[in-house]
């Protein structure tokens, strides 16, 4: 949560710092108790913010240098208070830096043909289902488990893949699953390859993941589902009112629809989304596996053609019916490079990435190893090693050199430390002493090889060195942010009384009704509905009346009802009793008000979230008034001018 809020926190102040570049540039533009801020930061962080600015007051420049200003005052205050020593700090930076450090590194020849493959690979699914017998990564002796799956292989191919299941699957340490269609991505690399190399019908050879071996049946490949765009109506499952019953109230939408209806109007009115109830229930373009429910992408993606509305259905949300705006063909490869190489980079793959980085960063660097290192070690390891119990030995020549990066040496010590840490992955595993050292050994020297291109990577990457410090101070600012503000507004109940107290006029309820509205497509049925209300007769008992042959001639809506609620008319007179007809969105409504409730003062309850919000602007407000006193500030005007005269060029 923290990480994504202070990336929000970012963006809301606007103060993405940033590092000179033009020598003309690099005057001193003010000063926070006597620290400079440069020119060049100012302008590099307006100019990037401001197409991500809504506020026009943000864009002027005095305005904008304000909350530059206000930003520098809080990080000067936060590294007062020691917050950037923190352990909480330090530690949640660190794990920032390490996935920073991950999306900077790369060697793009692989990267560029891992790219290509991803996107081939997407462009089709593959229906396909396993068998995987697991067993530890780090076990070796795999002979037995991979003939196993050969036998399982032959029996498969000669009995089918259902009959094989029944007989195997345990859900412990065998299992033989169905797993549907997917396409790139969706399963480690090292299955993917086997299910799009293996060809329709076939079985393929046993191969090796994380998990253990597998043996894997492709049934079915079919070109990718592409991109779709809906409109939906849904009702919740959960409903404050009692009488309504989802199941039911969908089928009555549902009636309304294949009776002619305006879908969207059906939307406004009773979608319980109400994300997207007001815009007619459209949803914005999906492809497959980006929605929560894959129910519900299923079904969208059954429609064919536009208008085309899907029977009601189920989903853990509630239940829905959904229409066809529009079907798109998949992305070109130049309009979806930039969403694969970042999945490319995340994805298990990216060891392939990393291997072709070391061999072009050892040309880079200036690395030497020390042929004497296996050999030595060798002599050092015993049968302790094989039970997790062995540690360095004493006489140990500490301090040799087992290989220098540039000007920096690691040492037998590091590379012996390396080693009990290993050994736990070769418990009762004897093997020769030989074979694993210079495992890794290899292993180590690629480690430190990244580690040294981790650690000089700032002053390497100006575009890193960059982002990092907008996360490093923007980290300080939240905890900061988190103390003085939005806790202490929360924390402080009389300060929080008082001030709604002093400020009730600014939370008023508008005008209500509590009413019912009847709706339905003809007047003629909606005027019968008038004369029953005008009666005396209760909705439900109308609804069962007018609601014939299998036919949704109305629907009911009832609550307490702000006037400017979708449901109302806009036009609504306001008095007890039942309306007339209204025409309105696309549909005819009568309206019984049973009681109206003029605007009045919320409760405190009521108002507390927004009392919330507008006491912690208060208390930001004096508190940066306080630093402005505590942290002297001096702007330089002339340079100001500069600013503003290169900023409107």
């Amino acid at each position: 949560m923290k990480f994504k809020s202070v990336s929000m926190l970012l963006l809301g102040c606007c103060c993405l710092l940033s590092f000179a570049q033009n020598k003309s540039e690099d005057d001193i533009l003010f000063t926070v108790a006597d620290e400079p801020v440069m020119a060049s930061e100012f302008i590099r962080v307006y100019s990037k913010n401001l197409d991500l600015v809504k506020d026009e007051s943000q864009k002027d420049v005095d305005a904008y240098l304000d909350l530059f200003v206000n930003y520098q005052l809080k990080v000067k205050e936060a590294k007062r208070l020691g917050l950037d020593k923190d352990p909480n700090y330090l530690r949640e930076f660190d794990n920032y830096r390490k996935q920073l450090t991950k999306n900077f590194i790369s060697e793009s020849k692989v990267t560029e043909a891992l790219v290509k493959e991803a996107f081939e690979r997407s462009q089709q699914e593959v229906k396909a289902s396993h068998i995987l017998i697991m067993i530890e990564p780090s076990e070796q002796d795999t002979v037995e488990v991979y003939n196993r799956l050969l036998n399982l292989r032959e029996r498969v191919l000669n009995e089918g893949f259902d009959k094989v299941q029944s007989d195997v699957h345990n859900g412990s340490t065998v299992f033989a699953e169905d797993l549907g269609y997917f396409s790139a991505f969706k399963m480690v690399y090292e299955f993917e390859n086997a299910a799009y190399t293996t060809e329709v019908g076939e079985v393929s050879l046993p191969f090796r993941t994380q998990f253990g071996y597998h043996i894997v049946k492709v049934f079915d490949k079919r070109p990718s589902r592409g991109e779709v765009t809906v409109q939906h109506i849904m009702v919740s499952n959960r409903q404050t009112d009692s009488s309504l019953i989802p199941e039911e109230r969908i089928g009555e939408i549902y009636k309304k629809v294949e009776q002619g209806e305006n879908f969207e109007s059906l939307a406004r009115q009773f979608s319980d989304d109400k994300s997207t109830a007001s815009k007619g229930g459209l949803l914005a373009p999906f492809k497959g596996g980006q929605l929560s429910s894959q129910e519900f992408e299923d079904q969208a993606f059954k429609l064919n053609d536009a208008g085309e509305v899907s029977p009601p259905f189920r989903t853990d949300y509630g239940w829905h019916i959904v229409k066809l705006i529009q079907k798109l063909a998949l992305e070109s490869f130049e309009e979806a490079r930039g969403e694969l190489e970042v999945k490319v980079k995340r994805d298990s793959r990216s060891s392939l990435i990393n291997s072709a980085l070391v061999e072009s960063l050892k040309s880079k660097y200036t690395v030497t190893i020390n042929d004497e290192v296996v050999s030595y070690f060798e002599t050092l390891i015993n049968e302790d090693f094989f039970r997790n119990s062995w540690k360095l030995p004493d006489y140990l020549v500490a301090n040799n050199k087992v290989l220098a990066i540039d000007d920096t040496q690691y040492l037998y010590s590091d590379f012996g430390n390396y080693l009990v840490g290993a050994q736990r992955r070769y418990f009762d595993k004897p093997m020769a002493a030989k074979t694993f050292v210079s495992k890794e050994l290899n292993t180590f020297v690629e480690s430190m090889v990244m580690n040294y291109h981790e650690d000089h990577l700032e002053e390497e990457s100006p575009e890193f060195a960059h982002v990092l410090q907008e996360y490093r101070d923007g980290l300080l600012l939240f905890d900061l942010m988190e103390q003085k503000v939005w806790n202490a507004a929360i924390q402080d109940s009389l300060g929080l009384r008082s001030y709604f107290e002093a400020n009730k006029n600014n939370y008023i309820w508008n005008d209500r009704v509590e009413a019912t509205i009847i709706s339905g497509a003809k007047r003629k049925t909606i005027a019968e509905a008038k004369t029953l209300l005008d009666k005396g007769i209760n909705a439900t008992d109308i609804k069962k009346m007018l609601n014939t042959n299998n036919e949704q001639n109305l629907m009911i809506t009832q609550g307490t009802l702000e006037l400017d609620n979708p449901s109302l008319p806009t036009n609504l007179e306001i008095k007890k009793g039942v309306s007339k007809i209204y025409n309105y969105n696309d549909a005819f409504h009568v309206i019984n008000v049973i009681d109206v409730l003029p605007s009045t003062t919320k409760s405190f309850e009521q108002a507390k979230g927004m009392v919330i919000n507008d006491f912690q602007n208060k208390i930001e407000k004096d508190w940066i008034a306080t630093l402005k006193q505590q942290f002297k500030v001096s702007i330089n005007q002339e340079v100001l001018a500069k600013v503003k005269s290169q900023i409107l060029k």
